[in-house]
């Protein structure tokens, strides 16, 4: 009882590390939901560029995950900690290349190039914090309890995150009416419910120029957000080198950890449920933007939709972290993620209305919450075990995080790519007031049939995933015993 009351962390411990997981969520959150329709519109890129400046932008972050997880295993220990200065010292670059991303270039060629290079950076200095802040899980307790515990916080404050990413990046974006043009060759073409002549109304409303301004506004803001969650979280919290080493503790090499990683079954059972549901919700982010403007017909409404799709998600947070408490991880997971399945079925099949798409964006919020805390609670549960079975091989956290991201990043950048790329062969019309038939209803797959496969896939697979509480709790005991 001792040993766990020194081991408890306080609310405010929990509350700054939670605070450190919001610039990720915020940036990419930003990134995920806007990038896409800012290359094409705002940008002007065709949209064989953006899928090149998309896919290989995701597979570069997803390269630099585990290129940083071998770095770190090869920090030395400083008096701010092993994982600490390499959140520090990568933020202020960070936040430099964030609004590069922002910035429209007054040069006629290369903007292809400016694009994927300062996108490519910012992934490199966001990996340099958000791994090293992953793997902070392990070392802030040796509890499991205290660990869910900062995990529900952290989760909490992420999704906080990707409300802010998407409130302030949408709103000060949609005051803003970027304007469009409206091709003849496609009138009447189009599948939408919403008049012609109400989307047309945006032609001649606003400019180019006061779009990019506002892009960028947003993004200083959101990149002072930045700087301020650094600070805090440098500042509250304590990285405990104990937390993570047994007394059996010998070194091995980031290699041997590797295949060590790799082949231990729980892990990659985990990763291989998990992929599948991410990359449902990863497409629907991708595309949910371009899908309100033109497919649903709501261009002017479509960052108040995203806005209620996240906060729905940040409120029911703490009922879902009562619910796996109360009812088990993996129960968790089956109900929460596939409560997203009749909700993307709903969007796709209804005709277009306003009213019925802000309950449906509420309900999927439901379920984003679930998607977005479990994966990372459970994590550290297939560290536990992995300790376990191998008690004389630590330094892996990093791993163990990285690789994770490794694979859903990766994976996400290719269904981005080629999304986008579906787009292209469907027409697409760049800056267009309304698009023909064929992008409407790659749209309506692109948000709701791929997803829906996607989670049953992810769900079936997760049947494999081989730790259940009553394995936590002999886990939990079983760690105690051999520290």
């Amino acid at each position: 009882r001792l040993q766990e009351s020194r081991e408890r962390l306080s609310v405010c411990s929990k509350l700054c590390y939670a605070v450190g997981g919001a610039p990720y969520q915020i940036t990419g959150c930003a990134l995920g939901f806007f990038l896409q329709i800012y290359l094409l519109d705002v940008a002007q890129l065709d949209p064989f560029s953006a899928s090149i400046i998309l896919f290989v932008g995701r597979a570069w972050d997803a390269v630099t995950d585990p290129m940083v997880g071998f770095f770190i295993s090869k920090t030395s220990w400083t008096r701010f900690g092993r994982l600490m200065p390499w959140i520090i010292f990568s933020t202020p670059f960070a936040v430099i290349s964030y609004f590069l991303i922002w910035f429209v270039p007054d040069i006629s060629r290369g903007q292809v190039m400016w694009y994927l290079v300062f996108y490519c950076i910012f992934q490199t200095l966001v990996t340099c914090f958000h791994v090293p802040y992953s793997a902070l899980t392990m070392f802030i307790s040796r509890e499991q309890s205290e660990r869910d515990s900062a995990t529900a916080y952290r989760m909490t404050v992420e999704v906080l995150g990707t409300v802010l990413g998407t409130a302030i990046q949408g709103q000060i974006v949609g005051k803003v009416v970027t304007p469009c043009i409206e091709s003849p060759l496609f009138i009447g073409k189009t599948n939408s419910s919403v008049a012609m002549e109400e989307l047309n109304t945006t032609h001649d409303t606003g400019s180019l120029t006061d779009t990019r301004n506002a892009y960028m506004i947003a993004a200083g803001v959101i990149g002072g957000l930045y700087i301020l969650c650094a600070v805090i979280l440098s500042v509250g919290v304590r990285e405990k080198r104990e937390s993570s080493e047994l007394q059996s503790d010998e070194p091995v090499s980031f290699f041997q950890g590797l295949k060590l990683v790799m082949n231990h079954g729980a892990y990659i059972k985990l990763i291989a449920g998990f992929l599948f549901t991410s990359l449902a919700f990863m497409l629907l982010e991708g595309n949910f933007a371009l899908f309100c403007t033109y497919t649903l017909g709501f261009r002017n409404e479509f960052q108040n939709i995203l806005l209620a799709i996240m906060l729905s998600a940040t409120l029911t947070i703490p009922f879902w972290q009562w619910f796996l408490t109360r009812f088990g991880k993996k129960t968790a997971v089956y109900v929460g993620i596939s409560s997203a399945i009749p909700f993307l079925i709903m969007v796709a099949v209804l005709d277009s209305n306003l009213i019925v798409t802000y309950i449906v964006a509420v309900a999927a919020g439901i379920s984003v919450a679930a998607a977005f805390l479990l994966p990372w609670s459970m994590l550290p549960d297939v560290i536990d075990d992995f300790k376990l079975q191998h008690p004389e091989s630590h330094g892996h956290e990093a791993i163990f995080f990285s690789f994770y991201v490794f694979f859903t990043k990766f994976t996400s950048g290719v269904s981005l790519g080629i999304s986008t790329l579906s787009l292209d062969f469907a027409g697409y019309q760049t800056r267009g007031c309304s698009q023909p038939s064929e992008v409407n209803f790659t749209l309506k797959m692109l948000v709701s049939a791929v997803p829906v496969g996607l989670i049953l896939l992810g769900l079936l697979l997760f049947k494999l995933y081989p730790i259940d509480e009553e394995k936590r709790r002999k886990n939990k005991k079983a760690l105690q015993d051999l520290r």
